[in-house]
């Protein structure tokens, strides 16, 4: 059976040439036995007509945001209320902006600002428009919020030129809204990773930091979303790209990242903490270039806040993940921060190792938990990391049971 049977899909069609790929949507969506409405502004019926939206879904097709046809004539509440899922295709630049902004000026933007479901946008624009600065800034921002997007894809457009920005096709729409229905052991948790480093200032060219590509982490994350979890990952400095269907978060400082995961805390079922955060930060911070002036420069550094022991403190009902990188003593020492940081896991790698080390795409960990302890051998972090939710997930529903 598919994910989609017998889930109620609000199709929402913007102002694109791309509206046309809407009507092979529909059919694709009923296919997978989802029941589909649509949702048109009024620049979309330039391109398609009302009517052969309605002779698709076999559904009205619901265009004016005060409908005197509807239950008490507010039919964006109703709406919101009646969809599983939105789907945004073609998803315009004007109303990717409109989102961005909380702009509730006709039915569709109405639909999205009273939904609690999730929303998927499918982009479709002409090529500059795509890569502008505020389009980007724009689509940034809404994954942030938690809308998945569907990248547009790279080719020839109606306009002549050659480059990303055509809507994505239905089929890879469909696969997407699948992959988010999926029903797998952490359907319907919420999860919050860290990752990467932290910088914290001695000047405005100098910072103190700690070795991390952040790869562990975005691994961690992807993996999670596989296995059916909603993830928030806050992350240092990393040149990584973002895990599809993940929010995410930049910080650059230890109290930053502390101050985004208390945020996100209060939604979040399980914590990973898998940043790389600095234990110390420089007590002043001169606001110029520290120039040299002998041959020894002493810093005063202060202690920074334990982002890990601060979550698991504060909110006891999530169940919380660290990680102990450790150059001796490794798993002493990561048995005792699993008792010490009240965590319900902890993984244990040796930094000192230069085949796994930092930037490595290869890993060898142990995980440890108050009942058992398992090792890993050393494999790639994807691999890891699905190893490691796997354990997650197991001990996690184990606590809710």
């Amino acid at each position: 059976m598919s994910n989609l049977s017998n889930k109620n899909v609000l199709l929402g069609i913007s102002g694109s040439i791309a509206a046309y790929k809407s009507a092979e949507l529909i059919r694709r969506l009923q296919d997978f036995g989802a029941t589909v409405r649509v949702v048109m502004t009024k620049s979309s019926m330039e391109f398609i007509t009302p009517l052969t939206m309605q002779a698709l879904s076999k559904n009205p097709v619901h265009t004016e945001l005060l409908d005197e046809a509807s239950e008490s004539a507010m039919s964006h509440i109703e709406l919101a209320r009646w969809a599983d899922f939105l789907i945004i295709a073609p998803a315009s630049a004007n109303l990717i902006a409109k989102l961005t902004h909380g702009r509730s000026d006709n039915l569709l933007t109405a639909i999205c600002l009273a939904t609690s479901s999730d929303i998927l946008l499918a982009p479709a624009m002409n090529q500059q428009m795509w890569l502008n600065t505020a389009t980007q800034e724009n689509i940034a921002i809404l994954r942030s919020r938690g809308y998945y997007i569907s990248a547009p894809e790279d080719g020839d457009q109606a306009c002549g030129e050659t480059g990303p920005g055509r809507m994505a096709e239905p089929s890879q729409i469909i696969s997407l809204t699948n992959t988010l229905f999926q029903s797998g052991l952490l359907a319907g948790t919420n999860m919050l990773i860290t990752a990467g480093p932290t910088r914290e200032p001695l000047d405005p060219v100098r910072y103190l930091t700690n070795h991390s590509s952040g790869k562990m982490g975005f691994a961690l994350a992807e993996a999670a979303c596989s296995a059916g979890a909603k993830v928030t990952l806050v992350t240092g400095p990393v040149n990584l790209q973002t895990p599809r269907y993940v929010a995410r978060y930049d910080v650059e400082t230890a109290q930053d990242m502390l101050e985004a995961c208390l945020e996100h805390a209060t939604s979040a079922d399980i914590f990973i903490g898998c940043a790389a955060v600095s234990d110390y930060r420089p007590k002043y911070r001169n606001p110029e270039k520290i120039k040299k002036s002998g041959e020894l420069l002493k810093l005063e550094l202060v202690r920074n806040p334990d982002v890990l022991s601060h979550i698991a403190g504060k909110f006891e009902q999530i169940f919380c993940l660290g990680f102990a990188a450790e150059t001796h003593h490794v798993l002493e020492n990561a048995r005792q921060k699993l008792l010490t940081k009240k965590l319900g896991l902890i993984v244990a790698n040796d930094v000192s190792n230069p085949e796994i080390g930092f930037d490595s795409d290869l890993n060898e960990v142990s995980l440890i938990w108050h009942t058992g302890e398992e090792k890993l051998p050393q494999a790639s972090k994807t691999v890891i990391a699905k190893q490691i939710i796997d354990r997650l997930a197991s001990l996690y529903i184990d606590t809710r049971n």
